[in-house]
């Protein structure tokens, strides 16, 4: 009887380490960055506005293009300057059919200097489809360099697994003149 109890213990410990280390119920859904700096800002004022396309794959097609395969997908958001911020004000992941899904960004997010930001859409997130996108608009006081922006997809199935990454494209990018007397 002594034997017995030794295994159920060691399966109770080994089942509380891992609730443990599983997520909490307030664990942020789509969001793997825990200091994310947001701001009410008035991004009216800004002089230099960009707006981005990502690709970014739900899933895609696997041998006769009957089957799918489910992807996880990670947005990356890179201020790739050393000295300015950047605020980003949209991020919004539209399916293949350009119908909105999902808005990442309720209020305005500073990205300081050399930070980055990050968002996820689940594996079995099924809506998206194989042209799937993210939409992000961002926003500085002055000219910067263009944040760095991806995506970046990876999928495993029994023994099957399958990564890559998509970069953005800048779609609009805006300057307010500077107006002197």
């Amino acid at each position: 009887m002594r034997f017995q109890y030794k295994y159920l213990f060691s399966a109770l410990a080994l089942c509380e380490i891992l609730v443990a280390c599983g997520p909490t119920e307030n664990s942020e859904k789509h969001f793997p960055s825990a200091n994310y700096h947001y701001t009410d800002i008035d991004t009216s004022n800004m002089m230099v506005f960009g707006r981005v396309y990502v690709p970014a794959y739900s899933d895609i097609y696997q041998t006769d293009g009957t089957r799918r395969f489910s992807l996880t997908a990670t947005l990356s958001i890179r201020n790739v300057g050393f000295t300015d911020t950047v605020y980003i004000y949209s991020i919004d992941y539209y399916d293949s059919h350009g119908k909105l899904l999902r808005k990442y960004a309720e209020k305005t997010l500073m990205l300081l200097p050399l930070e980055s930001l990050e968002f996820v859409v689940e594996g079995k997130e099924n809506k998206g489809g194989a042209g799937a996108n993210f939409i992000v608009e961002w926003t500085a006081a002055r000219q910067v360099h263009n944040p760095l922006i991806q995506t970046v997809m990876i999928g495993t199935e029994e023994r099957q697994g399958i990564s890559f990454c998509t970069d953005g494209v800048l779609t609009d990018y805006y300057e307010k003149p500077t107006i002197e007397f």
